[in-house]
């Protein structure tokens, strides 16, 4: 018999293991190395690939053991073009060596069951090796209940984090792996990762490899990419519905309306823990969920089917989604502009699109499609914002766009498209962005003090105005809460504002419309030793406080009640003014709305 070896059954020994069974040996008159098994070995070590590398020293091996077993060994054939070599993927160099063991009636040795079916198929004779290799290391044996990833290095104490997003601790092991243990380590996962079901090389570029190896995202480099042959190998701990974040009736209904939503966070944060739980809910309601990854690491139910770049382009691969039309599609890690480009289209095409982006801040995940995408349309791409931290959701955002006048700005012909960014639950505006000149603006929004504070001004004047009717007695008012107020009074008259039964009190709180606490007035404005009062004027642009002409020249500390705010030098004129746009402005005026009193310290 004459034995032609492919190069899939060269480079992980299972050849040079079958020239070591006597059986084998006996019916054997010689072997036949194509030149094609060569070159593509030579290309791959070329390339830096561990399998080239590892098919070089099979060679040697082999060359070695022909000897010891008398049997000659030849090569044979023509050494393939560049382009033959460049196309091994689609089969050419398996073409070859199929011809080459048909051309001296050789049998084909394979370990690739398709090269085999062919073979037989054009009356080659041929032996399939099943994936033999029993290695001592396995990724798999680094790993327990609680561990998230593995890292590992040659002559670096291999760790391994353990526990929850936000909670993580880092776990050293007793050994150093030297650099052969790494390697055989690495070459046990690109095999199996060929032959195991849910298993696959999703990268594999000269000094690094990508595998998905069933529930293993798994990472090897080696150089001259890194500067030593490392192992990196995370896997999900737990998988989470949505049930299990406790999320807010409204938060609930807007997932059921959102077409556009982002999840955001910092690496670690549990951003792709959450996006399943999505997927999966989405999938729940009869919705048709597709995702688009690289590599594949999400871990839903098969229902759902996972896409990842056709032929390295994930711009290929929204094509065909289009065609597939799915109800939802979960962008995993968009990370380029080219991945940002690619949600807003199938996000105009009608797709509801779930993106998952990197971000420190909720506002960071806006600020990655400024300047990719045209401001005007992102409210059309984007209904909400889901930030996570520490594996929980942190907060919402929602967007709308307006056109209005920017804050800060006061003349009506400067109005503008802005897109506003506010808090989904208080519907707080926290953010405007919008166009100035050629730049985009992101503007951060402080509390608009001035829309709110002349109502509450308002509303106390006009119940006090109303008290004074109603009691004929000495007595000040604080605001409690949007429906309550504390009304002082003097101690004596507490009896007759309260009444019997409590029935004077419900009779003023049904004529006002608040609810009252009554107390006495001696405890209200409680007199501070060494504290001197000071009245407060409120205008337009300022806030002045009055002080006497004798503290002139003098530093003064300022409280509020018994909160100290900041120290001031007395002008000549008394008065300190202290702008609207400072934030102490805003201090005083909630402070004195709330009843509270302002001092002055020498």
């Amino acid at each position: 018999m004459i034995a032609v070896p492919d190069t899939s059954v060269v480079v992980d020994g299972r050849f040079k293991a079958l020239l070591l069974d006597k059986d084998f040996v006996k019916e054997l008159e010689r072997i036949v190395i194509a030149e094609a098994t060569v070159a593509e070995i030579e290309h791959l070590a070329n390339d830096g690939k561990s399998s080239g590398i590892s098919g070089i020293a099979e060679l040697k091996a082999i060359f070695n053991l022909s000897k010891e077993i008398f049997v000659p060994l030849e090569y044979y054939g023509k050494r393939p073009t560049k382009y033959e070599i460049a196309g091994a993927k689609k089969g050419d160099i398996d073409s070859i060596i199929r011809e080459a063991a048909m051309d001296l009636g050789a049998t084909l040795i394979t370990g690739d069951i398709i090269q085999k079916d062919i073979a037989e198929a054009k009356g080659i004779d041929s032996i399939y090796l099943k994936p033999y290799k029993k290695v001592k290391l396995r990724i798999e044996d680094f790993f327990d209940s609680e561990t998230l990833s593995v890292h590992l290095k040659d002559g670096i104490i291999p760790v391994r984090k353990k526990g929850k997003p936000g909670l993580i601790v880092l776990d050293k092991f007793d050994k150093i792996y030297n650099e052969d243990e790494i390697k055989e380590i690495s070459l046990d996962i690109l095999e199996r990762a060929k032959t195991t079901k849910d298993s696959f090389i999703e990268l594999d570029e000269k000094g690094a490899s990508v595998v998905q190896l069933q529930e293993y995202r798994i990472v090897i480099t080696s150089p001259p990419f890194s500067d030593g042959f490392e192992v990196t190998a995370v896997r999900p701990v737990r998988k989470l519905t949505l049930d299990d974040y406790n999320l807010s009736d409204p938060l609930m209904k807007r997932l059921e309306i959102a077409e556009g939503i982002l999840i955001a966070g910092a690496p670690g944060m549990g951003k792709s823990t959450f996006a399943q739980a999505i997927a999966e809910y989405y999938a729940s309601l009869e919705k048709i969920v597709k995702t688009m990854e690289k590599p594949r690491d999400l871990n839903v139910q098969p229902e759902i089917t996972q896409y990842t770049a056709l032929e390295g382009d994930m711009a290929k691969t929204g094509d065909i989604l289009l065609l597939v039309r799915p109800d939802f599609t979960v962008f995993d890690e968009m990370r380029v502009t080219n991945d940002f480009k690619i949600y807003a289209d199938m996000r105009l095409a009608g797709v509801g699109m779930v993106g998952v982006v990197h971000a420190t801040k909720p506002i960071d995940a806006i600020q990655r499609f400024i300047g990719r995408i045209e401001l005007g349309i992102i409210p059309q791409l984007i209904d909400t914002i889901i930030f996570i931290k520490n594996g929980e959701v942190n907060q919402v955002l929602d967007l709308e766009f307006l056109v209005k006048v920017p804050y800060g700005m006061n003349e009506a012909d400067l109005a503008r498209p802005i897109v506003e960014i506010k808090d989904f639950y208080t519907k707080t505006p926290l953010y405007e962005i919008y166009t100035y000149g050629e730049q985009v603006v992101v503007m951060p929004l402080k509390a608009r003090r001035k829309e709110t504070s002349p109502m509450k001004k308002l509303a106390l004047s006009k119940l006090k105005e109303k008290l004074n009717s109603e009691l004929g007695m000495p007595f000040e008012l604080e605001a409690v809460s949007d429906s309550r107020i504390a009304l002082y009074v003097k101690n004596d008259d507490i009896p007759s504002i309260i009444g019997k039964e409590g029935k004077n009190i419900k009779a003023l709180e049904n004529s006002i419309g608040f609810s009252i606490d009554v107390r006495p007035m001696e405890k209200s404005k409680p007199e501070k030793k060494g504290r001197i009062p000071v009245q407060v004027d409120f205008k337009e642009k300022y806030i002045i406080i009055n002080v006497e002409k004798k503290f002139t020249r003098k530093n003064v500390k300022i409280f509020i009640e018994d909160d100290y705010l900041d120290e001031f030098s007395v002008p000549k004129s008394g008065k300190i003014k202290i702008s609207n746009k400072n934030p102490l402005s805003e201090q005083i005026e909630d402070g004195i709305m709330n009843g509270k009193n302002l001092y002055i310290i020498l």
